[in-house]
C-alpha cells in the first residue's frame, strides 16, 4: 500500500514506465493509479521479456498501454514528452540469454537506455527519472554484506550491459541535470512476475514448478546465500527515490538483512506449499561459469537517507504468491506473455 505521505506527489502526475506490463512495472501502476497518477505503460510485449497483459487486470481503464519497444528512439521522443515521472524498468533480464545472444542484450540494456535518455534531454529535460539497475553488476562479491562502493566486476554480458546502463543514467544527471535515481535491485519476487521459466528469476519458476507437482532442482550443494525482496518493498524504494531530492543523482543497493540458503529457500517454499519434493543437482556447466556464490546487501544507505527498509518477511510474501499463483498461474502465467 502507498504510503500516505507519498500519495500527495503523484495526484495527478503524469507517470510513463517503461517495460510497464512486466512484474515490477504493473505492481508500480496499481499503486501509481491509486494515488491519482496518470500513468502510461510502455512494452513490447516480447515473448521471452515478462510483459503480460493480464498483470493489469482490473486497472486496464486507469491505465493508457502503448505496445512500443524502447529500442524505437522515434517513439520515445514523443512518449517521454510532458511525463512528470520515468520509471525506467525495461530491460532483458536473463544472464543466459545475454551469453547467448548478447547483441540482443546489448540493444536493450544499453543502447536503448541511451535512447531514453537522448530523448528526455531533447524533449523533456525537467523530467525525474528512477533506473532500475541490479546487484548483477557486482560479480562475484569480495565481502559481505555488499555495500554501493563495492567494485563493479560483472560476470556475465547482462552485468556489463546493464552497468553502461547504468553509467549512461549517472552521467546524463552529471552533463545536463536530468534528474536521475539508480536503485540497484536484489531478486525480487511477488505476484505478476514471469513464471513460465527462470529467465527472470529462479524463484519464480521454482514457484511454478511446485504449485505443478514437479520436484525443484538446487544447483550444487545448496548453500549459497542470498537476500530477497517482496514486490512491494520494491515499489515503495522506487516511489520513495522519485519524490526526494537528496536522492538525486544517487545510487542505492536494495536488500535485505536476511539472507537464505538456496537449501533452505527450497525447504521453505514446499513447507508453505504443503506438498513437494526438492533435489541437489550438478550445476549446468552455463549456469556455474557467471554463477556470483553469496551474495547479500548492504541496505544502509537507502536506509538513513531515503528512510527505506524492507517490511514483508519472506515466509509471508512467499505466502501470499503462492496464493496469487494458485488463483491465477494456470490460466495466465503458466504458458501465456501476452
Amino acid at each position: 500500500m502507498l504510503r500516505p505521505d507519498l500519495a500527495p506527489a503523484f495526484n495527478g502526475a503524469r507517470v510513463l514506465i517503461t517495460g510497464g506490463l512486466g512484474f515490477i512495472g504493473s505492481n508500480l501502476a496499481r499503486e501509481l493509479v491509486e494515488s491519482g497518477a496518470r500513468v502510461m505503460l510502455v512494452d513490447s510485449l516480447i515473448d521471452e521479456y515478462g510483459g503480460n497483459l493480464f498483470n493489469i487486470a482490473g486497472i486496464e481503464e486507469a491505465v493508457t498501454v502503448n505496445i512500443s519497444d524502447v529500442r524505437d528512439e522515434h517513439s520515445l521522443r514523443y512518449l517521454v514528452r510532458e511525463q512528470d515521472f520515468v520509471f525506467n524498468l525495461a530491460g532483458q533480464t536473463s544472464h543466459i540469454d545475454s551469453m547467448v545472444a548478447p547483441y540482443n542484450d546489448l540493444e536493450i540494456n544499453c543502447r536503448s537506455q541511451l535512447s531514453i535518455l537522448e530523448a528526455c534531454r531533447h524533449q523533456n529535460p525537467d523530467v525525474r527519472i528512477v533506473f532500475a539497475s541490479t546487484r548483477q553488476i557486482y560479480g562475484r562479491p569480495r565481502q559481505l554484506p555488499v555495500t554501493e562502493d563495492h567494485p563493479i566486476h560483472p560476470v556475465d554480458v547482462n552485468g556489463i550491459n546493464k552497468t553502461a546502463g547504468e553509467w549512461y543514467h549517472l552521467l546524463y544527471g552529471d552533463v545536463y541535470g536530468i534528474r536521475v535515481t539508480v536503485l540497484r535491485l536484489t531478486n525480487t519476487y511477488g505476484p505478476r512476475m514471469r513464471v513460465r521459466d527462470a529467465r527472470q528469476t529462479f524463484l519464480g519458476y521454482w514457484l511454478r514448478l511446485i504449485l505443478s507437482g514437479e520436484h525443484l532442482d538446487v544447483f550444487g550443494d545448496g548453500r549459497q546465500r542470498r537476500d530477497f525482496n517482496y514486490v512491494d518493498d520494491a515499489v515503495s524504494a522506487f516511489l520513495l527515490a522519485a519524490t526526494r531530492d537528496e536522492a538525486v543523482g544517487q545510487v542505492y543497493n536494495l536488500g535485505d538483512a536476511n539472507p537464505i540458503s538456496l537449501t533452505d529457500l527450497a525447504q521453505l517454499v514446499v513447507e508453505l506449499n504443503g506438498s513437494g519434493k526438492w533435489q541437489l543437482v550438478p550445476f549446468p556447466a552455463d549456469r556455474k561459469s557467471i554463477d556470483i556464490g553469496d551474495y547479500w546487501a548492504d541496505f544502509s544507505k537507502i536506509e538513513r537517507e531515503l528512510g527505506w527498509r524492507p517490511q514483508v518477511e519472506l515466509r509471508d510474501g512467499l505466502a501470499e504468491t503462492l496464493h496469487f499463483y494458485r488463483e491465477h498461474g494456470a490460466r495466465s502465467y503458466w504458458d501465456a506473455s501476452g
